[in-house]
């Protein structure tokens, strides 16, 4: 893979795309995760609102994660991405402090797509540089 710009890009768009997506479907629509009632919950919404909310959060996330396979190629897209990630990480430091020292925490989770995703964003720039 190495000097290979294509087998990068799609090594981050799987990774990043299947994270979306996983982590919207699993624990926000088969089964709304503890965590996210207590996310949802904090901001002061009622159990009914804050499950609707997780659970439209969770189809959102879902359709993120398909555009970012579908449209991996468009660097607006990665961009957004890598901000929803830092605004997703600054959400769970100003509500939920707590559960930034808990295993499997935003940190381990949003940090490393972050640096996956300024690869990949790097990796885009590369290859549409050498079609100019």
């Amino acid at each position: 893979m190495l000097g290979n710009n294509r087998g990068y890009i799609q090594l981050a768009r799987y990774i990043v795309s299947l994270s979306w997506i996983y982590h919207g479907f699993f624990p926000k629509l088969y089964h709304v995760a503890p965590l996210e009632k207590l996310m949802t919950g904090s901001a002061g919404f009622s159990a009914e609102v804050s499950d609707l909310i997780t659970r439209s959060a969770g189809v959102g996330e879902i359709i993120f994660g398909l555009c970012l396979f579908v449209f991996y190629k468009h660097k607006h897209l990665v961009a957004l991405n890598i901000l929803a990630l830092m605004g997703l990480l600054l959400a769970v430091v100003v509500m939920q402090p707590q559960l930034l020292i808990e295993a499997f925490n935003p940190v381990t989770t949003n940090l490393p797509l972050i640096g996956l995703s300024v690869i990949w964003l790097k990796e885009i720039k590369q290859l549409n540089n050498r079609y100019l």
